[in-house]
């Protein structure tokens, strides 16, 4: 439990009646609220976590709100993250969020660090707040957050969103476990996909970002029992909760300082891998595409190697969908040989990288053929609009 000089805090006449239902409630009482107020968080990130624990901490009274986030609103954002509105599309997120902050409790101390946090900014950015709390999406960041939470002795409320899932606990809190006793050791690059890449149901970061609120407030009214030592996971298509119990590994290497997660991560050496490959395939601009498919449309085979229900959202016309996971599995590439009938091949995806892959793997099997360089969001942006993004 955090120690405030509580005697320093002053409600102002307003707050009173702001607060009045957390007031009268006799574990938080004004006792509880002065204590919000003298409490600071910083929040790592304003996307689909960040957004409503946002909200939240700052109507429960938070007295000063730290926000780390370098990116602007996107109207894709705008379908989960519900502190930003249309009118901040285009705008960075970090001044959306205080914009909204201020609305909800103007008596709220809101610090805005528009920066990536990286190993050389992070301490410095962290320790002044008591609290911090993740809303990350991404594990080399998960883990320098943790490691600075370690070494500057704080907790870390973390949660984690994918597709209908989510998973929320306390870390590093009075001797309990912290990110590495749940995950010794990052999972390999692309095995566990974005939430760009996989989607995610708009309301699940609202209920988990509002489980890690609700955290922040217990721990700093000292109520309550925290998820230290729990993992919750959650499931929104059963609507089930469950417990998972996580203890402080005994033998897991002593965090001494930050270092290079980027690389931990192994993101440099599978990204070069990438690069690597992709070089070594033909490439074609949508531009390229278009004049290609205009003259020699009945000597083309234009694949689709997206998902089904991608494929529904917006297509190329003319394009024929055979997806990854159908290459993948061996089933797909006869079905493409037996298209290709002699036509000239030519493959794409959502922006170049599935259908990169789908291409090396064809060509494992005898199949030449040449990638489309930004894929159909490409085709969209520069030849015809009337295709949608998603």
């Amino acid at each position: 439990m955090l120690n405030p000089n509580l005697d320093e805090i002053q409600l102002h006449p307003e707050e009173y009646e702001r607060f009045s239902r957390h007031l009268i409630l006799p574990e938080i009482g004004l006792e509880g609220q002065k204590r919000l107020k003298a409490a600071s968080v910083l929040c790592i990130g304003t996307g689909g976590l960040g957004s409503p624990l946002l909200l939240y901490l700052a109507a429960a009274g938070i007295g000063r709100l730290g926000i780390v986030d370098f990116d602007i609103v996107d109207k894709s954002n705008l379908q989960r993250q519900v502190i930003h509105g249309t009118s901040w599309v285009g705008k960075p997120k970090i001044e959306s969020a205080k914009n909204r902050i201020l609305e909800i409790n103007p008596f709220c101390q809101v610090d805005l660090y528009e920066t990536r946090i990286s190993s050389e900014n992070a301490l410095d950015i962290m320790e002044p707040y008591d609290i911090v709390v993740d809303g990350t999406d991404n594990f080399p960041t998960r883990y320098l957050v943790n490691d600075a939470c370690v070494l500057l002795n704080k907790p870390n409320v973390y949660g984690s969103i994918f597709r209908f899932e989510g998973q929320a606990t306390v870390f590093n809190y009075e001797g309990g476990p912290n990110y590495r006793d749940l995950y010794p050791e990052p999972p390999p690059p692309g095995m566990v996909p974005s939430c760009a890449e996989g989607g995610v149901l708009g309301i699940l970061p609202g209920i988990i970002g509002i489980i890690q609120a609700t955290e922040t407030v217990k721990i700093i009214i000292g109520q309550g029992t925290t998820l230290s030592g729990r993992l919750l996971l959650y499931n929104s298509m059963d609507m089930t909760f469950r417990e998972l119990k996580l203890r402080p590994n005994p033998v897991r290497p002593v965090i001494e300082k930050l270092i290079d997660y980027e690389q931990f991560c192994g993101i440099p050496q599978a990204q070069a891998e990438e690069a690597e490959a992709q070089a070594a395939l033909p490439e074609m601009t949508v531009t390229d595409l278009k004049q290609l498919m205009e003259t020699k449309t009945d000597q083309v085979l234009l694949l689709d190697v997206r998902n089904p229900h991608e494929y529904e959202i917006a297509k190329i016309p003319g394009a024929v969908l055979v997806p990854l996971s159908d290459i993948e599995s061996g089933v797909g590439v006869e079905k493409v040989r037996s298209l290709l009938n002699g036509h000239e091949l030519v493959v794409h995806c959502k922006g170049g990288v599935r259908s990169a892959k789908a291409l090396g793997l064809l060509k494992q099997q005898g199949i030449e053929g040449t990638n489309v360089k930004g894929g159909i969001m490409a085709w969209s942006k520069e030849v015809d609009p009337s295709v949608p993004q998603y």
